[in-house]
């Protein structure tokens, strides 16, 4: 996509025409009330003035603080590029090389499904949500405790999100502790991943050299590198930064890898304020930002062009005790500002909405993942991170939550939607109707009736008994169903888009692969 920009106003012009078409009603196979893609972006929590402030601080930190740690490999891509490295050992960022680095970016791509039903189009403000995460626990919502994570809750975690239509997206949500090796924990929780959805999958690798092999299991499963590259499943998502701004060398050699393998890349930057990142929450965007613009320059030194996500994920402190506040107005006030700045550069944006700091599926947590979640889809965050699952703060992850998120998904989306008015959605001829010749209510009117299905979002198992009938049906609860259905998925939903005999190459080339046929239903 072309995009007209300059210096002070990077931001093309299309983005009145998406305003107008997210007003216009859904046709065609779009007729449900809530999907993928919808145009959010009506909630700004930065001015215009504000935004350009933003901006100009973001350069100026580029250009006049600057990166330190650069691997040899990142320095002499930066250098080419044109980026100036000082005496005293830091990287800086001229602003007329991040200008037409921002110019030349992949903008307006898709992430792929291994079902193309799940392509994800990164445009302007179309909003998709998805899991992400590195907790180290399992929420055993039944019991109320918490256990280490394995590499089959990953696998279980996959199954769910294939099956939740209002999650879009799945990364790892948690790590897989009981996979000693390094190299083994990479590559089979890319298998899990890559087995137990369609959907588009985001991983995460320790080391450079655990790219290969991974990169032959994806060009397997695609049926070629060619077909692989052409529609990338997979995307990295890569702390290449140590806030507050110095490279991480282990994570740019995987970079680097990723980029020369096809893989798509979520440039992540997750200072928290008042830790890692200035407390001030204007200060914590700008150096969030910085860093992920940093990273764009980076990745389009080695490969112009080249599919990057901005992932500016400033985290909050609560200052009473120095733990995170995923959960705050804070976090959400931060998440949709940093989806602002993306879109002020054209770019796509992914940050962290959802992250609950409650250890349960709990009212807290309702709440906090509510505010967080519908506040990142009205901003016209592109992808939302962390939005279903999460517990602790990021340490814990909950089965249960994905499906009791998928309803909570399911309504922020429809608030992103928004209300379509025309001259048929105005009504004025069902009133005259049914006020002056029709029964004086709505009730069984063909609109009522047709509406229900497309305007209306119906939640899976959310309580909209009467009281009366809730309590005839023995008063059940949203985590009594929510384990229910966790049950009934896992007992049944084994995916099969990777075939046996794929499967078996894969076995038979890597006898690292670690988790149970019998597992998988097979």
């Amino acid at each position: 996509m072309s995009v007209a920009m300059n210096e002070n106003h990077p931001a093309g012009s299309s983005r009145s025409k998406r305003t107008e078409a997210r007003r216009e009603p859904p046709s065609g196979s779009d007729v449900g009330p809530v999907r993928a893609g919808l145009e959010g972006g009506s909630y700004k929590p930065l001015s215009p003035n504000d935004i350009e402030r933003v901006h100009e601080a973001v350069l100026s930190v580029l250009e006049n603080i600057g990166f330190a740690n650069a691997i040899p490999s990142c320095l002499d891509a930066l250098i080419r590029a044109g980026a100036i490295f000082g005496d005293d050992g830091r990287v800086r960022f001229p602003r007329a090389l991040v200008m037409e680095t921002v110019r030349k970016a992949a903008r307006d791509f898709t992430l792929h499904g291994q079902d193309p039903r799940h392509d994800m189009r990164l445009q302007g403000t179309r909003v998709h949500y998805g899991t992400a995460g590195a907790a180290v626990h399992l929420v055993d919502a039944e019991k109320g405790e918490y256990r280490e994570s394995r590499l089959q809750d990953i696998y279980d975690a996959a199954r769910l999100v294939d099956l939740m239509d209002n999650i879009h997206f799945f990364q790892r949500p948690m790590v897989a502790r009981d996979m000693v090796d390094p190299a083994d924990l990479d590559l089979n929780t890319l298998y899990a991943c890559v087995t137990g959805t369609t959907k588009h999958v985001g991983t995460s690798f320790t080391v450079r050299e655990n790219v290969a092999p991974a990169l032959e299991m994806l060009y397997t499963i695609a049926g070629g590198e060619e077909n692989f590259r052409a529609r990338p499943f997979v995307s990295n998502s890569n702390s290449f930064v140590v806030s507050p701004m110095k490279f991480a060398e282990d994570a740019c050699g995987v970079l680097e890898a990723c980029v020369q393998g096809g893989i798509p890349i979520l440039l992540l930057s997750t200072g928290q304020a008042g830790t890692t990142a200035p407390a001030a929450m204007a200060g914590a965007v700008v150096q969030a930002v910085a860093e992920v613009l940093a990273g764009l320059v980076y990745v389009n030194a080695i490969r112009p062009g080249h599919p990057c996500i901005l992932g500016a994920w400033p985290f909050v402190c609560d200052p009473r005790t120095g733990t995170m506040a995923g959960g705050s107005g804070e976090q959400a006030l931060l998440t949709a500002a940093c989806a602002q700045m993306a879109q002020f550069y054209d770019l796509p944006g992914g940050s962290a909405a959802g992250m609950s700091d409650a250890k349960l599926p709990d009212i807290q947590s309702g709440y906090e993942k509510g505010v967080t979640n519908v506040m990142a889809g009205l901003s016209g965050l592109n992808l939302v991170y962390e939005s279903a699952g999460m517990h602790a703060s990021l340490q814990g992850f909950c089965l249960e939550s994905l499906i009791i998120d998928n309803d909570t998904i399911g309504e922020c989306l429809r608030c992103v939607r928004g209300i379509e008015v025309s001259d048929t959605s105005l009504s004025l001829d069902v009133m005259a109707e049914t006020c002056l010749n029709g029964p004086g209510h709505y009730i069984g009117h063909d609109q009522t009736v047709r509406l229900m299905k497309t305007d209306y979002f119906h939640p899976a198992i959310a309580d909209r008994l009467g009281s009366k009938e809730w309590a005839e049906q023995g008063k059940p609860d949203m985590l009594g169903r929510a384990v229910a259905e966790k049950r009934r998925i896992l007992a049944n939903h084994f995916p099969r888009h990777v075939s046996k005999a794929t499967d078996d190459a894969l076995r038979a080339r890597f006898p690292n692969i670690q988790l149970p046929r019998k597992a998988m239903g097979l």
